[in-house]
């Protein structure tokens, strides 16, 4: 997977437009990628914002107003999201995520202050997107032995079939980005992200209706929070909740 770099962050008043960058290293060409854009506010998880590829490959997240869009700059090699006419609940961190064929990688992009004009308060608000597409229902927290096991669920709402549906598992640790682990259709149509340990796997329980990350050989550093996505090939349309911690 690429290596994507931007600044750190970002300021701009409200009601201005705000440019966000996601560029791809040398070697990995951004016309190939699907660039997902994510925002995060504290002590939520991560909000699907939209996907872009090309003008006529494009997604835009279940109640994100078009004032969000995204686009490419090639000669940048860059993902590009753009939020026009900023307001105070703008404030966030936001995360762009390359996506290619069956590989998928989550990075960190640019903080983003909004301030008013006359320097004062933004009034930020921090609550949470809704949810829409599957509703995805888990234990609120799992506690396991180190040298354990831990299976961690993810379960579709009625009316939605797992069967249907690419289950992706991210962690995330305080103070870090979302790091992906895995993505799971099915025994022959799944994969590994980059440097995650076979002892993390991915399976569904179709009695359950849920998606299942399970953890062997439990270790200390294991102990972060977890978030499944689901991914509808058929809609492109994508969930994230918190799951485990």
């Amino acid at each position: 997977q690429p290596v994507l770099t931007q600044p750190p962050s970002l300021s701009a008043s409200l009601g201005a437009t705000a440019r966000l960058t996601c560029t791809l290293s040398s070697g990995f060409n951004v016309g190939d990628y699907h660039i997902r854009w994510f925002q995060q506010k504290p002590g939520s998880p991560p909000r699907y914002l939209l996907s872009f590829k090309s003008d006529s490959d494009k997604n835009q997240g279940s109640g994100v107003p078009s004032r969000f869009s995204g686009s490419k700059d090639a000669s940048a090699n860059a993902g590009l999201l753009t939020i026009s006419g900023l307001q105070p609940e703008d404030e966030a961190d936001y995360y762009c995520a390359t996506y290619h064929g069956s590989g998928s990688s989550f990075h960190y992009s640019q903080c983003l202050r909004v301030y008013s004009s006359d320097g004062g308060g933004s009034g930020v608000s921090v609550s949470a997107g809704s949810l829409s597409q599957p509703v995805l229902t888990q234990p609120p927290s799992l506690s396991a032995s180190p040298g354990a096991t831990a299976r961690l669920t993810c379960t579709l709402s009625s009316g939605f079939n797992v069967g249907g549906y690419r289950i992706r598992w991210f962690q995330q640790k305080p103070g870090s980005p979302p790091r992906y682990l895995l993505n799971y259709y099915s025994d022959s149509d799944k994969g590994q992200g980059s440097g995650v340990p076979s002892r993390f796997s991915g399976s569904k329980d179709a009695s359950a209706n849920a998606g299942l990350l399970t953890i062997s050989g439990l270790q200390p550093e294991d102990e972060a929070d977890y978030y499944c996505v689901t991914w509808d090939d058929n809609s492109k349309t994508l969930t994230v909740v918190q799951t485990h911690r």
